[in-house]
């Protein structure tokens, strides 16, 4: 009991960083304002943490908190739809990619920058009725890239330093 007691709490405290973080990056200012929608996805660091210290339903629930509690906070309806097809299509990729035991962290992560900016694509498509729309994915392939590489390697440091934590 209280092993479960001790490993709800550290996912409670990963949730407030994540949350943290996501408030970090809204107050930022844009990375590069020409091109709308691109952020470094600082609250990835710890969704990559978690899914290789604690696994699939631990980061998907973490994932899922943080992207309703941001939206509630900080954003609106259709950001939800956004935020929840960006997350959900970026987790499913690097879960898969992860089991094959064939790509680093920083790989597993660039790809779920790339699949996340996908996600997103592709609700804008569809809300909009506009195939135009996905030109727009090859911008966000790049960033996504550079994004997902910081993301990536951040989240293979925490996960190197905290290696020996029993949690």
């Amino acid at each position: 009991m209280k092993t479960q007691a001790k490993k709800t709490a550290v996912l409670g405290v990963l949730t407030t960083v994540a949350l943290v973080l996501s408030y970090v990056e809204a107050i930022l200012p844009p990375i590069y304002s020409a091109i709308p929608g691109i952020k470094m996805g600082l609250p990835n660091i710890i969704i990559v943490f978690m899914l290789y210290k604690f696994g699939i339903k631990e980061t998907l629930v973490v994932s899922l908190i943080r992207v309703v509690v941001t939206t509630m906070l900080f954003g609106n309806f259709m950001m939800l739809a956004y935020s929840l097809a960006g997350a959900g299509l970026s987790l499913l990729i690097m879960v898969v990619l992860k089991k094959t035991d064939r790509f680093s962290t920083v790989g597993v992560s660039i790809a779920g920058g790339v699949f996340h900016n996908l996600g997103q694509v592709l609700v804008a498509m569809l809300l909009l009725d506009s195939a135009q729309i996905g030109y727009y994915m090859l911008v966000l392939a790049i960033t996504g890239t550079i994004a997902g590489g910081f993301i990536g390697l951040a989240g293979a440091y925490v996960f190197k330093r905290t290696e020996n934590l029993k949690i």
